[in-house]
Formats: structure tokens, sequence, C-alpha cells
């Protein structure tokens, strides 16, 4: 009997016999759209996804069904389902989209799921339920309300100031027994809001940010367990955010300021509808509208992202958010105009306080005058307990670095003012914090009290979008690890509803050219799925008419400078949602788009088949020396052509497969029959056979044109060998590339057989290199590679751009995790870790759609030991170089006799096999 007969028999033997192994083959995290237990999906067809458990070997799902009904004992039943799929043949567990009746709006419905593996059939999962929100015709029966004036805060000038909006409505719930309350609330820019004096959930800064004359965003909340039996009262806040402008104007007095024109939508605003269910099936609703009450008068007087927030308790109105508030002396709100964007139920989570930092040290600086060091470079606000008297301003103001005297530096800021404030109504302790503001900071300076603050008594809110940490990463070397302990806080730092450039000064903003690589390394660290497919709706919300993508989505700012290597992005963000987490949908979704800007982009920039138009270059390259932000130095800088072709070149050919993927075959003859062209065009121009280099030769022309597949194949080892030999000679295995051959030169060093060189250019702790920024203080990333001498106000101390492609090393090389590029989402995994000299030990670990995957190898009396763990549903591809076959033992005996191990071809230098999943333990000399 085959193998595969015996396979085929077996399946057909356990769907007749019923088997249940719910001890060994068990299902768990089941998800719909990537949330557990979502609420207020606008979403006519969600996705289920499930993982399965299991201690067992070459657990493989054969089979499996999914119901959905409106209530669990229907699902008990088999009752009344809307949807049930019956036994489905197939492997894939992601993003299984619904296929049943039609979904209603403003509905709860349960599901389950269980499958068939090749070991038996599993239980039915725990019951798990989706809420649906407003299908169509978003809250029909709110009213857009709020008050279009400054009011008290004065006349509108470059830094704004706008005091908060604080809105009340007392209703009477009528009977007793409530089955269900919902709330449906979109308030602009930010809202916080409250049921009987509490807080409904833990998120800040809701709701998401985006271009609101596109999207508006609304949040669905359950509030069933904050109405009371008869009088009820809603009190909601509004700040700023991104609705009402920062900075208002490009130009002062004549004066161009530092940055641009933030994009002002109008003032803050609401829109709230609550649906109430009683027990007898009776509803009311509350809606927004004219009748509210609404003051400016509140303690919050000023709020705004860049500048802080002043809170004076003088107005303190206590009891507001409560019934029996006397709200005589507030105006009634007035019904405004309605935002020009789309309506849409927010599918990614908020903001959120992730983590709580003490401070590792307080100092007394003189003049009633502290400096607070929290020990970490981080993003969001600072909460305290302190000393204040009556009308006498407190500040705290922000920063990154200290100067040499211990005061707190801020020329980096720019125009940022970054300084909270808090005026006291009495005298003694007060406990404080912000809503609507953050920073981006590791010393906090705090002003206008006599006593030393207490560390019990201040606590740093680490703020940033809600999402689980997927990945762990440990090596031997303690500068990979702090690298990767840095690049960690720069990205949570920059998750802020989107993936942002830097989180402290003036600017804030979602630069597209950051993310192209850096969003893949950033997928192993955090379920990121829905941030950047939210993000992704951004940059289609700002494309132009034209087709022309700006450098920065939302497009906050208007920067539209029609480059290749920044917008980009956009196709590339698309490719990691596929490739890492099995999600086609943002391709499907935004081909058209996509197509759109490649013609445009081919029509108005493409000479000759080369791509002619680059705005920023080799952005950051370290320059020759210290004391200089961008090198002087021709021989260092990469042509702009040689940037936006090879680019453009990866693009089509990504397009081409999108093209396959969403049936438009013709699509991808042409972008083939492009490529090719441009492949001939961009050889013919700028690559030197005698020489084997592009352009001028500077490492990142060389490596750009070799990672993308433009280099002829006879050319590649001489290529890579010319730059590899500039790297270790004129750069003393230093960083000689900037923000665009950062993405391709640790990966493109590795898999040329130098990974060796990588790891010295990933442990140097001399200028230029991540390991210098640590030498110097950094515990995030920096802007700049000398950002601490070229001009330390230019410089961010919280950038994530320069990690290019750091972090996918870091998984896909050292670790050897890494997606298969057809069965994506890592259903298969490819097991490949190089083991470079000079490093002992890696311990790594992913939480992917189908599993945890785990790797880890350490050195030991010249030998090898590595254990790998495949998780159940998936298979892994392992490949390791074949010198190692004749001294290679899987749990101590040799792989010849192991059932769940077979071998595949092998290459004159690398040894495959395919693994089944469970878990494996490697032995060899290497």
């Amino acid at each position: 009997m085959t193998i595969k007969s015996f396979v085929a028999c077996l399946v057909l033997m356990f769907s007749i016999n019923f088997v249940v192994l719910s001890q060994d083959v068990a299902i768990q995290n089941t998800k719909v759209e990537s949330k557990v237990n979502p609420i207020g999906l606008d979403i006519t067809h969600p996705r289920f996804s499930w993982q399965i458990s299991s201690s067992l070997f070459n657990v493989m799902q054969m089979a499996y069904q999914i119901k959905v009904g409106t209530s669990e004992k229907d699902l008990g039943n088999d009752a009344n389902l809307l949807w049930n799929s019956g036994k489905v043949e197939g492997g894939i567990s992601v993003l299984i989209p619904y296929n049943g009746k039609d979904l209603e709006s403003l509905r709860k419905y349960y599901w389950q799921v269980k499958v068939w593996t090749n070991k038996g059939e599993t239980k039915w999962s725990s019951t798990n339920s989706f809420t649906t929100a407003y299908l169509t015709n978003p809250l029909p029966k709110a009213k857009w309300i709020g008050i279009d004036s400054t009011m008290q805060s004065g006349p509108l000038t470059t830094k704004t100031r706008l005091s908060a909006r604080y809105l009340r409505k007392e209703f009477d719930s009528e009977k007793q027994k409530i089955k269900d309350a919902t709330l449906y609330i979109s308030g602009l820019g930010l809202y916080e809001c409250f049921i009987n004096g509490k807080k409904i959930n833990n998120d800040v800064f809701a709701p998401t940010a985006t271009d609101y004359s596109k999207t508006v965003p609304y949040n669905t909340i359950d509030v069933t367990k904050f109405i009371q039996k008869k009088q009820n009262t809603i009190g909601v806040v509004l700040g700023n955010g991104r609705y009402f402008s920062m900075r208002m104007a490009d130009v002062v007095n004549g004066e161009p300021l530092t940055v641009p024109a933030v994009t002002h939508y109008g003032y803050p605003k609401l829109l709230l509808q609550m649906n109430i269910t009683y027990q007898d099936g009776t509803t009311k609703t509350i809606n927004s509208d004219d009748s509210w009450r609404l003051t400016t008068k509140g303690p919050i007087v000023a709020n705004n992202e860049f500048d802080g927030e002043e809170y004076d308790a003088n107005l303190e109105m206590t009891g507001w958010d409560k019934n029996g508030f006397n709200d005589s002396q507030w105006m009634f709100a007035k019904n405004v105009g309605t935002p020009e964007g789309k309506l849409t139920a927010q599918l990614n989570p908020n903001i959120a306080t992730m983590k709580i930092l003490r401070p590792i040290s307080i100092k007394a600086m003189g003049g009633k005058k502290f400096v607070v060091d929290m020990g970490q470079n981080m993003v969001g606000w600072l909460a305290v307990k302190l000393k204040g008297y009556k009308n006498q301003p407190i500040k705290l103001r922000f920063t990154e670095t200290l100067k040499p005297d211990g005061n707190v530096y801020t020329a980096n800021l720019r125009g940022a003012e970054i300084t909270d404030t808090y005026i006291p109504s009495k005298d003694g302790d007060f406990c404080w914090e912000p809503k609507f503001t953050y920073h981006g900071f590791r010393y906090v300076e705090i002003t206008g009290t006599d006593e030393m603050p207490l560390a019990e008594n201040l606590a740093g809110k680490v703020n940033y979008d809600y999402m689980e940490n997927t990945g762990t990463f440990t090596t031997s070397d303690s500068t990979l690890n702090q690298i990767y302990h840095n690049a960690k806080w720069g990205i949570m730092g920059n998750y802020r509803s989107m993936p942002t450039d830097c989180p402290q000064r003036d600017e804030r903003m979602g630069w597209l050219g950051d993310r192209a690589t850096g969003c893949f390394g950033e997928s192993f660290m955090f379920d990121n799925q829905l941030l950047y497919r939210k993000w992704e709706q951004d940059i289609h919300d700002a494309q132009k008419p034209s087709g022309s993508i700006p450098d920065v989505a939302p497009a906050h700012w208007s920067v539209y400078s029609d480059n290749i290597t920044w917008p980009g992005t956009y196709i590339h963000v698309a490719n990691m949602l596929y490739e890492q987490f099995g999600d086609d949908k943002p391709i499907k979704l935004h081909y058209a788009s996509m197509k759109l800007w490649m013609k445009y982009m081919q029509d108005n920039y493409m000479k000759n088949y080369i791509m002619t138009k680059d705005t920023y270059g080799d952005w950051c390259m370290p320059p020759e020396t210290l004391d200089i932000i961008f090198s002087k130095d021709p021989a260092r800088i990469t042509d702009g052509e040689i940037i936006s072709t090879t680019f453009y070149y990866r693009l089509l050919n990504i397009m081409a497969k999108y093209a396959t993927m969403t049936r438009n075959n013709a699509d991808n003859t042409e972008f083939l029959a492009l490529a090719g062209k441009v492949k001939t065009a961009y050889n013919d121009k700028f690559f030197d056979k005698n020489k084997a280099q592009y352009g001028n030769n500077t490492v990142t022309a060389n490596i750009i044109s070799l990672m993308q597949g433009l280099v002829p194949d006879e050319f590649e080892e001489r290529v890579f060998t010319n730059l590899a030999g500039r790297t270790e000679t004129e750069f003393n295995s230093h960083v000689s590339v900037g923000l665009i051959g950062i993405q391709f030169l640790m990966r493109g060093l590795t898999e040329y057989g130098r990974e060796d060189l990588a790891l010295k250019i990933a442990t140097n702790r001399t200028y230029p290199s991540w390991g210098y920024m640590i030498e110097n203080g950094a515990t995030t990333i920096w802007e700049l590679w000398n950002g601490n001498t070229a001009d330390p106000a230019m410089n961010s101390g919280n950038h994530v751009m320069l990690l290019g492609d750091l972090l996918p090393w870091y998984y896909e090389n050292l670790a050897g995790i890494r997606t298969d590029k057809s069965e994506v989402g890592f259903k298969k995994v490819i097991l490949k870790p190089s083991f470079p000299k000079g490093l002992n030990a890696v311990t790594s670990s992913h939480e992917s759609p189908y599993g945890l995957i785990k790797s880890e190898w350490k050195r030991e009396n010249n030998k090898l030991y590595w254990s790998v763990t495949v998780p159940s549903n998936s298979s892994a591809e392992i490949q390791l170089p074949l010198s190692v076959e004749k001294t290679l033992k899987v749990s101590g005996a040799g792989i010849s006799g192991n059932k769940y191990l077979t071998e595949l071809s092998t290459s004159a230098d690398i040894l495959r096999l395919n693994a089944v999943s469970g878990n494996y333990s490697f032995e060899m000399e290497y």
C-alpha cells in the first residue's frame, strides 16, 4: 500500500467511524476577522479562523464544518441556522468567509466549528459570538451635535488651543428588566464616554484617526452592565485629536514654519445612538440631538497632540456625568455639519494602556524643579499624584534626552510644546492624568510643586493600539538582544491607529516609506493585521483621481511628491498581509487603485522604460563624518533613477501576482512584459559588466539590484562579491546604506553566504550601527545613525525606519522561521536558520495564524542542538547545510528511521527535509 492510498483509506475510515480525540486534538483561538468575540462588524461576510491544538505528531485538518445561528440553543439543536457549511473538505483554517443567509444589522450571532483531522474528529468548539453593527444607513436616528466656535478659547492661531466639549443627556430606561444595551458612537476628534459616572471601556484616543473627508469611524460598545433601573445619564467629553488641526498655517508673518499645516476638518462633534432591548422584546433608543446639554467651560481648557493638555481643577464639575447634576447654565448642543467621510464601523481596535512603567530615578534640580527618569523611551503620558497649591500651575514637560547639566533637552522637539499643565483648586495632594494628548519621552520635568515626587506616585502609561504580542526573540549576544528591545519599544510607540514616523515632535505622521519592509518584521512581533488593513484603507482614501498616492497617510499632511519608494508601500503592505496572515482581501479590495497608481507613474515618469522620478534617494545614508546629517561625498550617493527603477520593477512583479489572484490574467501578461523591458533597459543603462557594478557602485545600488532580481544570473556572484568587499574594506564592516538599501542588506548578505558579515554589522557598537545608538544610551531606534552628534536638534530618538530588514533577518535567518510563499500564513513553514560563527544561541517563537512556531538552537562543544515546533495543521520544510547530513540526529537517532521526516531533493549545498507537525530535536556537527 502506498502512502497516498493509506492516507485516503485513513480519512475514509474516520469519516465512517466516529472518533473524537478531545484530549489530544482540540480547537482553540476561534476568531472572527481576527478579533475575539467582536462587536460591531459592518461586513456582510465575516471570516472565521481557528487553530488546532495537539500534542500528537502529524495532525492535519482534512475537513471542517461551521454553523451560525441567532442563539446558542439553536446551535446546539441544529435548528434555525443561518449557515451550516456542511462538511467542507480542505485544510485551510484561516479567514474562511461566511456563506449563509443574509445577516441583519444590530444582531448577535453565535457560531461553532469542528474539524476532521487525520487523527479523528474533534468536538465542536466552544460557542463564540459576533455582533453586527449597521450594515446600511449607520445611526439613522442620531444627529451630529457640538458647537462650531472657539468659545472662550480665543482666536485660532498657528498653534491651536481649544477647550474640550462636555456633553450630557439624562434619560429614563422606563423598564426594569434590560436584556442588552449597545452604544454606537463617533466622537471627533476623540471621545471618552461615561454612563452614570463610569467610563464605559478602557480605550484611549478613540476613535481611530483617518482622513475624515473620506472615512469616519464609529465604535460599537456593549454597555448593558452600566444601565440602571429608571434614571440614567450619558456623559461624553470631546477632545480635538486629528479632527481639529494642531497647526493651522504653513506661513506666519511671511516666515515659513518648520512643518506644514495639518489638515483641518472642523470643530469637535458627537454622533451617538444607544439601543436598549428589554426582556419583553420592546426597545428604546437614545440619540444625540439638540436636546443634549453642552459646555466648553470644563476643566480641560486646552488639548493638542503636539503641545499637551491643560487642566484647571477650579473648573471641575463634580457629578456632571451622573443623575441630578444641575446643567441649567449649560447651553443646548447645536446640530452641526455632517463630516464628508463615509460613516463606517471601526474594525481595528482602539489605542489602550498596554503597559505601566515606574521611574528609575527622580532628581531635584532646584527652584521647585524635578527631573524624572522613566528608564525607557516610551510613548503615552504620566499619571501623577503630587502636592499642589491653589492656582499655582504644575507643569510637566516631556523629553527624550537631557542636557549635560541634567536638565531636559527640547530642541529636537521643534515647535511641539509637549507640556501638560495642572492648575490645583486647593492646597494638598491631587491625582491627575491627561485624556487627549500623548508624548514620546523618557524624561519628565516637573515644576510648580515644593515636594519631591515619589516614584510610587508616578505611573508612565504606555499607550498604543491594542494587539497581542506574537513573537519572542533572544540570543547569546547582548547587543542583538538590546536592539530587539529598542526596536520593539519603537514600534509600540509609533502605533497610533496608523504606523507613524515619530511620537514626540510636531510631526507624528504616517510616512509610507518607513514601513515598506518594516511591516514584515513587525508582523513577527505583533498581531498587527487589523492596524495595517486599516492603514491600507487610509492610503486608498488619500489617492487622487489621477492615481497619485501621497507619501503620508492619512493625508494629514498633503505630501504628493510622486516618487516610487514611499507610495509603493501600499503594495508592499498588502503583500505582507497576504504572506504573513494569509489575508488576500486587501489585495482584492485595493487592486484597482494599485493598478491605477502604477499606470499613473508609468505614464508620467517613465522614459525608455526607466523610472525617472525619485524624491528622497537613499534617505539617511550614514554620512562620512559624525558632524553632518547628509553625505557630501558623491561616491556614497545612489542615483535616484536606480532606486526608482529597481523598485518599480519589483512592484511590477508583485502586481503580476496580484493580477493572477484577482483573475485579471491579461494584466498579469502586461505587467510581466513591461517588467522584462524595464529589466533590459535598466541593465543597459546602469550595469557595468566589466566592473560588476551598478551606477557609481554604492552598496545600495548593488544590493537593491541583486535582491530585486535585476542582475543577470551569470553576474550575481560578482556583484555580490563587489558589494560585500566594499562593505568590509571601505566601510569597515559597518552599515553604508540608508533607508532604501537597509531594506535588503541583512537578508541579502545572508542569502549569498555572508551571514558572518551580517552578524558583524548587527553587533557593531561603533558608528554607524544600531549598537552605536545603544552605546550612547538609546532605548529605542534613532532617526539618524549619528543623531547625537550631527544635529541633535534634528534627531528623533524614536524612529523605526532605519531598522530596514533587521527584524525579518532576526526571525527568518537567525531563527530560521518564515512562511512558504505559496502556502501562506505559515500553513507551510520554512525552517532555515543560519548559524553564524560568533553567535552561540537563538531562542525564538512566533504565534502564527496556524499556531505557535518555535525555533531554538545553541552551540556547545562543536555541536549544534536545534529544537523546533511545527504547529498542528501545518507542515514544514527544514533546510540545513548539506555538510551536516552525516552527523545529523533526531531525538538521538539517525533521520532515516524517523517516520515524521521525509528527505526531499537536495541541492549542492542544502539538505531539505519535509516535517509534519510536532516537536523535533536535532543534533549535528557544524
